[in-house]
């Protein structure tokens, strides 16, 4: 699969140096029951508990009814009771791996597999995340990888430096979504020659309440401070907040003798004085906002490049998508999925004999 990206690298169909990642979730070999977390054992208890309830209290009105008929319900009630006594015994035991494995999940048919959520609500799936980056000009698939995390927050920077060995391009610009956004993982391309465009997430509740949001606060890089709408200048605190690490610190600009005269205090803050945080890295995240803006279209082109390669591999997998078991056959046999996807891609690109003769040389 690697071979074939190189071939198409030889071949100058990287050119554009505009790749689009993204991830979908794909079925492994494991039934759903045979998947356990903390919250299901925990729900499977509760239904053997109910379901022991109901048989006492039909053991006791059985105790009601003539002997003969009596004996023949309580011995079937009993063997009933004492089976699921041994499930809950089981589901105890199951409870307590649960608790000792290093993720909180246990897959009996394929230990590698993982509890994932999809898109639909109420909705998911026991399997494997599946991150592609596909070339923006051609739709060739030019890394992949496959990993039982389920979420996409930290792959955008191994997605991307992974893209940028593939097309040898010293400068890749890679476009995600929403689900990538992670300020440690743009700062982790910083300087790579890897320049990530994912647009930031609405967090703050402020716009729901009637009130300013924190883009409606402009902040001057070289005066490093931020202006309200009120014209005022928010300026830097001593004070930092810490919020995991050293590096992960928060800022904080705040103009108190503004605030408290303020007439668009009402639209602003409830409280005593309006407060801006700013990361102590938030320069990298405003210049891939400023990537954004130059490039308009650039989830139009992410849609139209990423998604329908997953559909694709979906369609030719069938309904139970992977075929093998455990995170090494199962990245093997994605790999020979891609390189299919990639082969026939090339053949719609060149023609059979070009791309042939194409190998041969």
């Amino acid at each position: 699969c690697a071979q074939f990206v190189v071939l198409c690298r030889r071949l100058n169909l990287f050119s554009k140096a505009v790749v689009a990642v993204d991830g979908s979730k794909f079925k492994a070999v494991n039934n759903r029951d045979k998947n356990f977390t903390a919250v299901k054992v925990e729900a499977r208890l509760a239904q053997v508990e109910a379901s022991i309830g109901r048989y006492l209290a039909a053991l006791d009105r059985a105790d009601r009814e003539p002997s003969d008929i009596a004996e023949a319900r309580t011995t079937r009630l009993n063997e009933k009771i004492a089976g699921l006594r041994e499930q809950m015994q089981a589901l105890q035991a199951m409870g307590r791996q649960v608790e000792a494995a290093p993720d909180g999940q246990i897959s009996l048919t394929d230990p590698d597999a993982r509890s994932m959520a999809t898109s639909g609500k109420g909705t998911g799936l026991v399997g494997y995340n599946v991150q592609a980056a596909v070339d923006a000009e051609h739709h060739l698939i030019v890394a992949h990888a496959v990993t039982n995390v389920g979420s996409d927050r930290a792959q955008l920077a191994p997605m991307g430096l992974l893209a940028q060995a593939a097309t040898g391009c010293t400068t890749l610009t890679v476009l995600a979504d929403r689900g990538y956004l992670s300020g440690e993982q743009v700062l982790a391309c910083e300087g790579t020659g890897v320049l990530p465009c994912v647009p930031k997430t609405l967090t703050s509740g402020h716009a729901k309440r009637g009130l300013f949001t924190g883009q409606d606060f402009v902040y001057d890089a070289e005066k490093d401070h931020y202006t309200c709408p009120a014209g005022q200048h928010l300026t830097k605190g001593a004070a930092r907040s810490d919020r995991r690490t050293e590096g992960d610190a928060m800022d904080h600009y705040r103009n108190l003798t503004a605030c408290l005269g303020c007439p668009l205090k009402p639209r602003c803050t409830p409280t005593e004085t309006r407060r801006v945080k700013r990361w102590v890295h938030e320069g990298v995240l405003d210049a891939m906002q400023g990537r954004l803006d130059r490039m308009p279209e650039a989830m139009k082109i992410r849609r139209q490049t990423v998604e329908h390669p997953f559909g694709t591999l979906k369609a030719w997998m069938g309904a139970t998508h992977f075929l093998t078991q455990t995170l090494a056959k199962v990245r093997t046999e994605m790999s020979l999925q891609v390189l299919a996807y990639n082969m026939k891609r090339m053949i719609q690109i060149f023609g059979v004999r070009p791309l042939l003769a194409a190998i041969r040389t």
